[in-house]
């Protein structure tokens, strides 16, 4: 079942992409050109601030996406309020809450003796927030990493345990259960998941899953 909050796929495509495109290995395509197309705004964007805030983390979506969704950058409070968005057993924070989740996560992401000791935390609230319709994933793990920069390290996704982060009992317990593999050393420019790394999505990790494979897993009720 194809993932339509708007209800109106057969007409405007999926998610009201600026191409009314329906088929996924296009979306697809379309998805990851305009990611790789804002990723380095969006990095240069996020080392100008001195702390993160929610802002920055619309403001990112809308850079990476703004070529492919017309509410690039607005959260689920905007494009579905009435909507509880789940993934399998996994409900994700209500409309109401996603900006406590993700504020949480920057609060201690900000702090640098924090984010080294609970990077997973940060992670797995990030993930609960879950502020997009689409994008979410590749939103956070570039947040996230520029977090880890300032805090002196960079996570090593390729050898982090991915079963976790995929079949998660909630995020709440993938906070404290996902395991992340620290490097002591800091990338000028990302703590960084490399950029080839942000730009090849694989179908074994969660945060880099293609987005239409994820919406196929996503149900959705009214509040």
């Amino acid at each position: 079942m194809t993932f339509d909050p708007f209800g109106d796929f057969e007409s405007r495509g999926y998610l009201r992409n600026l191409a009314q495109e329906k088929d996924p290995a296009i979306v697809r395509r379309l998805e990851h050109a305009s990611f790789t197309t804002g990723i380095d705004d969006a990095f240069e964007a996020l080392k100008k601030q001195k702390a993160l805030t929610y802002s920055d983390v619309l403001s990112t979506h809308k850079t990476l996406f703004e070529a492919m969704y017309p509410w690039a950058g607005q959260d689920r409070t905007q494009t579905a309020p009435n909507i509880a968005v789940s993934r399998g057993s996994v409900l994700f924070a209500h409309p109401k809450y996603i900006q406590n989740a993700i504020e949480h996560a920057l609060k201690l992401g900000n702090d640098p003796k924090a984010m080294r000791e609970k990077a997973g935390e940060v992670m797995g609230y990030l993930a609960h927030g879950h502020p997009f319709l689409d994008g979410n994933g590749r939103t956070i793990m570039v947040v996230h990493s520029v977090l880890a920069q300032r805090a002196g390290f960079s996570v090593d996704w390729a050898s982090t345990d991915k079963t976790a982060y995929l079949r998660p009992k909630s995020w709440m317990i993938l906070a404290r259960e996902f395991s992340i593999n620290i490097s002591n050393r800091t990338s000028d420019r990302q703590s960084q998941i490399s950029k080839s790394t942000l730009q090849r999505p694989r179908a074994s990790m969660a945060a880099q899953a293609m987005p239409i494979k994820f919406a196929a897993a996503t149900t959705i009720r009214q509040l």
